[in-house]
């Protein structure tokens, strides 16, 4: 066997799973525009424990999307797993959040464009093939008119996440495919996992940290100082 817990939360998403050789046996998740984050992660990994009738110890690996995305629900997640990890000693596995984002659908034809919402007209985003390798590396970009119209001029690009809604509003091509109510779920890191698993791909528990992609930017308080 090889028991995997997956953690993800770099999006309103809080997700939980448990994969047994790379198939989902268990999942509780909540898509919540308050980002709960901090009060339902733990209650949701000991809920799929107790479904699933295992222990923390029966685990052979913990993973946890890496980012890009929310900073506070990537700090939140990532410090979950690495205080498991370190409490049972328990190898760590990181997941590129844009990469389970992608394996969410299936196509034929095209590129598939998982997309999560940074700030203002912003998204964080990359580009895959239909066998989701990755075409273009992960990027912080401005979305307008012209938004991979070079993919767009030759064949179908399917954009999804929660960035993908800017991309709708500007990108009228008959090319662009929008898919509605995706988000980065934990039972779509399942069978990358077990892969990084299976290949040894760990990181360094007391290092690890999750990829921002931008740094951090605190928001000036709009509050009059007395």
């Amino acid at each position: 066997m090889a028991l995997i817990l997956n953690i993800e939360t770099a999006t309103k998403n809080c997700s939980v799973s448990i994969g047994n050789m790379g198939e989902l046996i268990a999942l509780e998740e909540l898509s919540d525009m308050g980002y709960s984050h901090a009060e339902k992660l733990h209650p949701f990994i000991q809920s799929v424990i107790d479904k699933s009738g295992l222990s923390i110890n029966d685990f052979d690996a913990i993973a946890v999307s890496k980012g890009p995305g929310s900073y506070t629900g990537l700090r939140i997640g990532v410090s979950a797993a690495k205080g498991l990890c370190f409490a049972n000693n328990i190898p760590l596995i990181a997941v590129e959040t844009l990469h389970s984002l992608a394996t969410s659908i299936d196509i034929e034809e095209g590129y598939i464009v998982p997309m999560i919402d940074a700030r203002r007209m912003e998204v964080y985003s990359a580009v895959y093939e239909k066998d989701y390798t990755r075409r273009r590396d992960i990027e912080a970009e401005i979305i307008n008119e012209d938004s991979f119209k070079d993919l767009l001029i030759s064949t179908k690009v399917h954009f999804l996440g929660d960035g993908s809604s800017k991309c709708k509003e500007l990108i009228q091509n008959s090319n662009a495919v929008f898919y509605e109510n995706k988000l980065p779920s934990s039972k779509h890191m399942v069978p990358i996992s077990y892969n990084m698993f299976i290949s040894n791909s760990f990181e360094d528990v007391a290092y690890f940290e999750p990829f921002y992609l931008k740094d951090f930017i605190v928001t000036p308080s709009k509050k009059k100082l007395i």
